[in-house]
């Protein structure tokens, strides 16, 4: 299984197509910028002090066919550019789902329904919430090859962004607010999903694995989570106190290293954290996940309605 760790190497058609759109905006944006760098070294060498061959016109001020040159030719990349990159966004939209129309616009191959994933950020790592398979995952990301994994994410701390750029480019999270992001891969690999936004000390520890696996292999991965601990509220809530993977399992007891799995106890866990910054009240310190004075026993949920 391919190992990717940045955004030059895609396994995933969504990065594929922003790969393909930096390398010929770059190229594109080359056509203005090469002849500046060529340009002035030769201009300095041909103006030097001695070259009889130059000619000095102390008087000249404007040339009519030079400045069209000079700005003719970038206002038409930018226009050029702003059409095309205008198209590709609305294209690779983060909250447009990949389907069949996308796919065979796209040259790919879908082969199994969508994967829904809840992703939440903590500090400093993250959550990985499956509501339909019942299960969850701390510090690791599982997708099957063919199937888009459809993801709505947010923090229950301070701003953060999320980025798995061998298949998908970044977006930000914010407390109480949901954003959304579309991925697929078409063969097995593993990313990383980073927070791209610094969040404080442990910022550099809160980076997960995102694998592809083929469709046994994540079926036998969910059969394994589904005999894992629970995941409630209650766990949660020592689950979110701030620190690394390796310090959630020894504040739940959970003896090992790598990633957590847990069985879902509840389905509506993600929707209940995102309540809690949307009752119009302040959430306390000692109920804010990543606050100095956060407790675990004071930080209730709210109930959300199904």
């Amino acid at each position: 299984m391919a190992q990717v760790d940045g955004f030059l190497v895609p396994f995933g058609p969504v990065a594929e197509a922003q790969r393909t759109e930096l390398i010929w905006t770059t190229a594109i944006t080359m056509i203005a910028i090469l002849p500046v760098l060529v340009g002035t070294p030769l201009i300095l060498w041909w103006f030097r002090r001695g070259n009889t061959k130059a000619t000095y016109r102390p008087q000249w001020h404007f040339d009519t066919k030079l400045e069209i040159l000079m700005w003719g030719g970038p206002t038409l990349i930018i226009i050029a550019l702003s059409i095309w990159l205008t198209q590709a966004v609305f294209r690779l939209d983060p909250y447009r789902e990949i389907d069949a129309e996308m796919a065979q616009g796209m040259n790919f191959e879908i082969t199994g329904a969508p994967v829904a994933i809840e992703v939440v950020g903590l500090d400093w790592k993250w959550l990985f919430i499956y509501p339909e398979e019942g299960i969850a995952s701390v510090g690791e990301m599982v997708i099957p090859v063919g199937r888009p994994a459809t993801m709505r994410l947010t923090t229950d701390t301070v701003m953060q962004s999320f980025m798995a750029p061998g298949l998908a480019g970044q977006i930000y999270t914010m407390a109480g607010m949901v954003t959304r992001l579309q991925m697929i891969a078409e063969r097995p690999g593993t990313t990383v999903g980073e927070n791209t936004q610094y969040n404080g000390t442990g910022f550099p520890a809160q980076r997960a694995p995102v694998r592809a696996v083929p469709p046994e292999d994540y079926a036998r991965w969910l059969d394994n989570a589904r005999d894992a601990p629970a995941l409630d509220a209650e766990t949660y809530a020592v689950l979110a106190h701030s620190g690394d993977v390796a310090k959630a399992r020894e504040d739940l007891d959970r003896p090992g290293d790598g990633p957590l799995v847990f069985s879902l106890a509840d389905p509506r866990l993600f929707d209940r954290i995102v309540a809690r910054y949307r009752r119009g009240e302040p959430v306390e310190p000692e109920a804010q996940p990543g606050s100095p004075l956060y407790r675990p026993d004071r930080a209730p949920l709210p109930e959300v309605s199904r």
